[in-house]
Formats: C-alpha cells, structure tokens, sequence
C-alpha cells in the first residue's frame, strides 16, 4: 500500500516545476510559448511585407497591361460605328481565349524552371531557358496566327452577323504583331519576376499604357483607321514595352 501511495505521488508531480520569484512568488509567464509566439509572429509579418511587396506591383504590371486592350475597345466606342465596336468586342474576347491566354499558360512553365535554375545559381541556363521561352513562343504564335486569318468563317458558323465577323476578322488580322510583342512580352516577364526585379516591369508597363492613350487616339481618329488603327496600337504598345525591358536586360 505504501509503495502504490508513494507511486500516485509521483506520478502526480509536476514534470516541470515554475520557477520562483525572486520575492518568493511563482512566475506564472510561459516564457517559452511567448518566444516561439512571437518569432512566429514576426516571421509572418516578414514574409507577409516580402510577399507584398512583389504582388502588389506585379498587379500593377498584369493589369496595365490588360487595360490595353481596353483603351481600344473603348476608342472604337466613340468612334460611332456600330459594326466595328461590336466586331472589336467579339474578336477581343476570341483573340484572348485562342492567343493570349494559351501564351500566358505557356510561359508559366518558364516561372518554374528559371526560379529553379535562379536559386541553384547556374545563370547560363537561366538565359538559355529565357531564350528557348522566346523562341518556342514566337512559333506558338504562328498557327494561332493561321486562326485569327479565319476568324469571320468560324464566328459564321456559331451564327454570327457577317458584317460583324467580317470587323472582327479585321481586327484580329492588324492584332497579329500585338500576339508576337505579348509573347516575347510574357517570357522577359517571367524572366524579371524570377530575379524579383519588379521595377523594371512597372515602369515599362505603366509607360505603355500611358503612351496607348495618344497613340490609339491618333490611329482611330486622327487617321481614321477606326478598328485596325485601334488593333495596330495595341501592337505598337506590347512592342515598346518589350523594347524597353530588353534594353534593361542588357544594359543592367
């Protein structure tokens, strides 16, 4: 009986005991939980501002360039022409799903390998998976260049109004060196974004959009091209943008 009082005793003991005051009172503080709490918390907060610090400019870099296109679509708008802003709105949205978007998916597999590449420090092959991206792009960009030739025969046969088709045509054919400007545009982009040089894209893109404004304005209405003007400023947009990224890559 003793033995069994003398293990409940034991078992009953505190495994770690508080320590003492230097007044003679418990010091009821978990100094350990309060340390790791803390480093955890402060490590969040790092990474939370490091994680923003990327994403919010590169917000910036993704929608400047997508607003593009939207400058166009609404200088057409005020054009007054009917067919051609409903032609430009259908062939926006055809090119962004059959070009724009598949060079996108495509050059997301360059994030990977240059970060891989980027991190082991082996930079010749860091520029030469840049340059295969470029490459292997481009030549994307030629059938999909064979489908937007065909725009109005596919769009007739979902329907659609020949007259409409016929402008949407039209403005994907004079949108053909925005496709080959957006995909050299999306490999220097993957290409920056691995190395965290964010501004470099900021200001680039930013700058393009500013200078689309006059540019789209002067095509549309100054010279009264309308849509195709509309189509080729977005071209001449995408192609300063890689302009201004390459010269950085090569002189930074």
């Amino acid at each position: 009986m003793e033995s069994s009082r003398e293990m409940n005793k034991e078992l009953a003991a505190p495994l770690l005991v508080p320590r003492k005051s230097g007044d003679g009172q418990e010091n009821n503080n978990n100094n350990g939980v309060e340390v790791v709490a803390s480093s955890s918390e402060s490590t969040f907060c790092q990474e939370l501002k490091r994680v923003s610090s990327m994403a919010a400019p590169m917000v910036a870099v993704t929608v400047s360039q997508y607003l593009l296109q939207v400058v166009s679509l609404m200088m057409v708008g005020h054009f007054g022409i009917l067919v051609s802003f409903s032609g430009v709105a259908i062939a926006t949205s055809f090119a962004e799903v059959t070009g724009f978007s598949v060079l996108l998916g495509m050059s997301g597999a360059l994030e990977t390998l240059c970060g891989q590449t980027y991190g082991a420090e082996e930079y010749r092959k860091f520029g030469n998976y840049t340059w295969c991206a470029i490459v292997t792009l481009t030549l994307v960009c030629l059938p999909i260049s064979l489908v937007w030739v065909f725009t109005d025969k596919i769009l007739l046969l979902f329907s659609q109004d020949p007259e409409i088709s016929h402008a949407a045509r039209e403005y994907c054919i004079y949108l053909i060196p925005a496709l080959f400007g957006h995909a050299v545009l999306q490999a220097l982009t993957r290409y920056f974004q691995t190395q965290s040089m964010i501004f470099p894209m900021v200001f680039s893109s930013i700058t393009a959009l500013c200078l689309h404004v006059p540019i789209c304005w002067g095509l549309v209405f100054k010279l009264g091209l309308g849509h195709v003007g509309a189509a080729l400023a977005i071209g001449v947009s995408y192609w300063l943008n890689v302009v201004w990224l390459a010269i950085y890559m090569i002189y930074s």
